[in-house]
């Protein structure tokens, strides 16, 4: 919105400022379910989420959703990963606050039982055992307290970078030239990820390089087009990650980044700050509950279907879609902003 508008309603469904600027169309009830849906559908496959609701908003809709409306939403998403992983993450969470009040308060070793040491073991969790640990299980907890420093470590740089670049991200970054750009030329990033990569180390192998990395890697999903999971399953693939580990840590990575981008944008998700679709709070709570049970659903396929197939069908999709939205966009079908 220009400095100094304030937003009066106008004809047709759009909202006038009182210098004559258009702010946007209000969106109807069918935009918002079906834009939950597709953000439920397509936020864990490494097809872009963010590209998808553009395309579609713009391809059916006439307009862009927007950013911060496509950030909202993935709440709904990430609390179905919550809930999925509601074990591992209270395990971790429980585990690494624990280990940190012990070092920060120098308890000694001595005086912590056998089953709450931190050793170098790799895991081994069969489930039994009180709380949930073997009675071996001093492995399972150095696992968890360095997955929780993993993910700490690997959301930084996409937290600043996102605060760095919000204003493109939620403009320039949103051409339709570039989704479709993006999305054939990450796809072949992800199968060169699939042919390339060992695959061999399980998730209990995850080094510090590796969140790191990762961690860098999602940055490339502030482009819409590009894909967070596709981006952090990639560049796991390629440090030798088995496909089902590099999927794992890719959803608990996406946890803090995403629920923080969707906190972030929940005022201006209310109040846009140009032209776009607006949806109403009602909307936005639909929709985000849509994207709530239907990306739960998505988080369950995706983990049994990457443990028996590679990543090359989303490949092929990937670059099918990009050359008709490349084609859609040349022909004059579709705006590119």
């Amino acid at each position: 919105m220009r400095p100094g508008c304030r937003k009066t309603e106008g004809g047709a469904g759009f909202r006038r400022c009182t210098g004559g600027c258009v702010v946007g169309e209000s969106m109807t009830w069918v935009q918002a379910l079906v834009l939950g849906l597709v953000q439920g559908l397509t936020e864990f496959l490494p097809v872009s989420s963010s590209g998808h609701l553009r395309i579609v908003s713009s391809l059916f809709f006439g307009d862009d959703a927007g950013a911060s409306f496509t950030a909202v939403t993935q709440l709904g998403t990430e609390a179905a990963v919550l809930l999925f992983f509601a074990k591992d993450i209270w395990r971790i969470v429980r585990v690494w606050c624990t280990t940190v009040f012990e070092k920060l308060t120098a308890r000694s070793r001595e005086n912590v039982p056998v089953s709450e040491m931190v050793t170098t073991k790799l895991p081994v969790v069969t489930g039994s055992g009180p709380a949930g640990y073997d009675p071996g299980a001093e492995a399972q907890r150095e696992l968890d307290y360095r997955m929780g420093w993993y993910v700490i470590i690997a959301t930084i740089p996409i937290g600043v970078l996102g605060l760095v670049f919000k204003d493109q991200i939620r403009t320039g970054a949103r051409n339709l030239w570039l989704v479709a750009i993006m999305l054939i030329v990450f796809a072949l990033v992800i199968a060169a990820a699939e042919h390339f990569g060992p695959k061999q180390r399980p998730l209990e192998q995850l080094t510090t390089r590796d969140g790191l990395v990762m961690g860098f890697a999602q940055c490339l999903a502030l482009i819409p087009g590009v894909s967070r999971s596709g981006a952090t399953s990639s560049a796991g693939l390629f440090l030798g990650l088995k496909r089902e580990a590099a999927v794992r840590f890719s959803f608990l990575l996406a946890i803090p980044a995403v629920t923080a981008s969707g906190l972030f944008s929940l005022p201006d998700a209310f109040e846009p700050a140009g032209e776009g679709l607006n949806a109403s709070g009602a909307q936005l709570l639909v929709a985000t509950l849509v994207s709530f049970v239907v990306g739960y659903a998505s988080v369950a396929w995706l983990l049994r279907f990457v443990a028996k197939h590679s990543f090359y069908w989303f490949v092929g999709y990937r670059i099918v879609l990009g050359v008709v939205l490349i084609g859609l966009l040349a022909g004059g079908v579709v705006s590119a902003t």
